[in-house]
């Protein structure tokens, strides 16, 4: 039996899940007709068998996260005994006023809740009632099983099943055994036996594991190192909920605007959070003269994003935000010679720098000390349309987790030939998020009007 534990890297998703729930998932607007009956009301069969034709894609939607006793090695995943799409596959209460703010009270309702530990830990939400005939969807994952990457791949596995031409009949699923005392006992000891092997192994090539060594150093230094951000009315740690807001763009403007100044789509991006964080601190009376805030963005180590390569592979590097540069351009030429010098470094696996968990907590300390309260996470998403039993998704907006002091995170996805952000905020901290929202916007306009050179 070939038993599933979790990496390095999905085991650091657990320290600070107690506290701040480490969920990520998908906003996505629907065309309402094959999923709405004629009531409007959601055809939920229809959508828990649309999902049943994607789960053979995807075997971990249909696993469970178990922790052995101490001694028999580390969590592992293993089949549910009692799977059903029912519990995963629900209806939420109507958009009764069928805009944006009741889809977004919404989500936050649902996402406040925690996911049922002794289950599969996803869900996909259908909420009616949006206006011109529309539905939402709300899919949310805890982030063990999948970083950003992996996560839009999955989804887009789990929306791309095939269509139900009524003659196909569904596989039938069996849960496999769960691994016995014994097996878990025998696999541990065969982990740690070829850990020793690399020990060994690591000794008697000196040169590269001190270049391993340095790299990971290198890392922890860049997140801990140096002058802690300056004090801003952005800071605190993370409470319990959350503010949510949307923005959306063509992606053709923000690509004529990176292949004008020499940048990225995520320099763009960059540029955008640091005009609306502008835009916050100036509406609240304080100073911006010379700020620059940290920003920590993930880096994802996939060579290849195979579909039903889920967990996490990712890195982390920290760019600083010019917020108190006045001109939006010199803003996105500062962004993007910062993040070119970052890029350039080594980013080793995080579960590799915070593989002792001793380890870990204190650099997790030293990170809340470094007051970096801004995330973000731009992920390239599907350029053709997706649709989901029958319904085109519109638009898909990613919603990225919180954690520490990081009271900002603010996630893009490609779709189709849009630019989709959510930005998720610490609700307290971001009373006023949607000025955010709409500096980010004005961010974007003044960059493309602006006189880029050629």
């Amino acid at each position: 039996m070939t038993i599933e534990r979790l990496s390095a890297d999905d085991r650091l998703l657990l320290l600070t899940d107690k506290q701040w729930p480490q969920d990520v998932g998908v906003v996505a607007i629907l065309e309402g007709g094959p999923l709405l009956d004629a009531q409007g009301r959601v055809q939920v069969e229809v959508a828990r068998a649309a999902v049943r034709r994607g789960l053979g894609r995807l075997p971990r939607l249909r696993q469970v996260l178990r922790v052995p006793p101490r001694g028999l090695g580390g969590p592992f995943w293993a089949d549910d005994p009692s799977f059903d799409e029912a519990h995963h596959v629900r209806t939420g209460p109507r958009l009764e006023s069928g805009d944006e703010r009741a889809l977004l009270g919404a989500v936050e309702q649902i996402r406040s809740r925690r996911l049922d530990p002794g289950r599969p830990l996803w869900e996909l939400w259908l909420l009616p009632g949006l206006d011109a005939g529309r539905a939402a969807m709300f899919v949310r994952m805890h982030h063990v099983v999948a970083d950003g990457v992996a996560g839009i791949a999955s989804l887009t596995a789990l929306l791309r099943a095939p269509a139900d031409d009524g003659a196909r009949a569904e596989a039938v699923w069996t849960p496999a055994p769960e691994p016995s005392r014994k097996e878990l006992l025998v696999d541990g000891l065969r982990r740690r036996t070829s850990a020793v092997g690399r020990g060994i192994t690591a000794i008697s090539r000196p040169q590269v594991t001190l270049t391993a060594v340095a790299q990971a150093g290198r890392a922890v230094r860049e997140l801990v190192g140096g002058e802690a951000g300056p004090v801003t009315s952005l800071g605190g740690l993370v409470g319990p909920e959350r503010r949510l807001a949307l923005l959306q763009a063509d992606l053709e403007d923000l690509q004529t605007v990176a292949r004008g100044m020499n940048a990225t789509i995520n320099d763009v991006l960059l540029a955008m959070i640091a005009g609306g964080v502008r835009a916050l601190l100036q509406s609240r009376g304080d100073s911006v003269d010379g700020l620059a805030l940290p920003v920590l963005v993930p880096v994802s180590l996939r060579r290849e994003m195979p579909e039903t390569g889920l967990g996490n592979r990712i890195s982390q590097m920290a760019v600083k935000l010019p917020v108190g540069e006045p001109d939006p351009a010199e803003r996105l030429r500062r962004i993007t010679a910062s993040t070119s010098r970052v890029k350039a470094m080594s980013h080793p696996s995080m579960g590799v720098v915070f593989r002792n968990r001793v380890l870990s907590a204190i650099v997790l300390r030293l990170i809340i000390r470094k007051r970096m309260n801004l995330l973000s996470a731009d992920i390239v998403g599907p350029t053709q349309p997706l649709s989901f039993a029958g319904a085109t998704v519109l638009d898909a907006f990613p919603l990225i987790n919180l954690l520490g002091n990081v009271t900002l995170g603010v996630g893009a996805l490609s779709y189709a030939g849009r630019f989709e952000v959510l930005a998720v905020a610490d609700a307290d901290i971001y009373p006023d998020l949607d000025i955010v929202a709409a500096g980010a916007a004005e961010e974007l306009r003044l960059l493309g009007a602006a006189r880029l050179p050629q």
